[in-house]
């Protein structure tokens, strides 16, 4: 039941569906019933991809209509309530695929980009995803570098390029002998799951896998 504080907030700041942005009745968790049927979801056998460094990035949605609007809003309009919505796609994403894992991290934002943005989208929903699985969120990973953006670089081998040595370990002991969850929001060419996960591996996680909001439609 909500509190009286919950229910003046709902009057004042109605809850609003993450794709579509309808007003959430009180029967709706996550998303409106218009959307949950209606969304672009990954079917079982596409769930899963395999990546040099990581054992199955798996991604319930695909990155297209609503879905691109939404996960847009959420990395460039302030929006960071929406990583409680979409943890909970992930975590049932990472349940359905059986990923075994004992600490989850995150694919950092530069120090500049993240004084710019205010807070780490990967980040966030890395913490609500170790909130609803009980397993603790780790920062693994620091961006050296603020690089340009991968979604204006071009080919698969430009977007390797554009990441290539621009992370390293935050710190080897957290590391080391651990399988790893890396979470991220967006899996294109894969590119940059594939850098962190190589630098992981390099500082000694013995397995990674990786989870994210959606995955490319190609």
């Amino acid at each position: 039941m909500k509190s009286l504080l919950e229910r003046v907030l709902d009057l004042l700041f109605p809850p609003r569906c993450p794709f579509c942005r309808a007003v959430l009745r009180d029967y709706e968790k996550i998303m409106c019933r218009n959307c949950r049927s209606s969304l672009p979801r990954t079917p079982a056998s596409a769930q899963a991809q395999s990546f040099r460094h990581i054992d199955r990035c798996v991604s319930p949605l695909y990155y297209t209509g609503n879905v691109r609007s939404s996960l847009l809003r959420y990395k460039f309009g302030a929006l960071q309530v929406y990583a409680r919505s979409y943890a909970v796609m992930m975590a049932e994403c990472i349940e359905n695929n059986a990923l075994s894992f004992d600490v989850i991290t995150w694919v950092p934002l530069s120090t500049k980009r993240l004084k710019k943005r205010g807070y780490d989208q990967a980040r966030l929903l890395a913490e609500a995803i170790s909130l609803r699985c009980g397993i603790p969120c780790e920062r693994l990973l620091i961006k050296t570098a603020d690089n340009p953006p991968q979604s204006g670089t071009g080919s698969r081998e430009k977007r390797k390029a554009n990441v290539a040595g621009v992370y390293r370990p935050a710190e080897l002991s957290r590391i080391k002998g651990k399988s790893v969850l890396l979470v991220d929001d967006i899996v294109t060419t894969g590119a940059t799951l594939v850098e962190c996960a190589r630098v992981l591996k390099a500082a000694g996680a013995d397995s990674i896998s990786a989870a994210t909001v959606a995955r490319s439609a190609q």
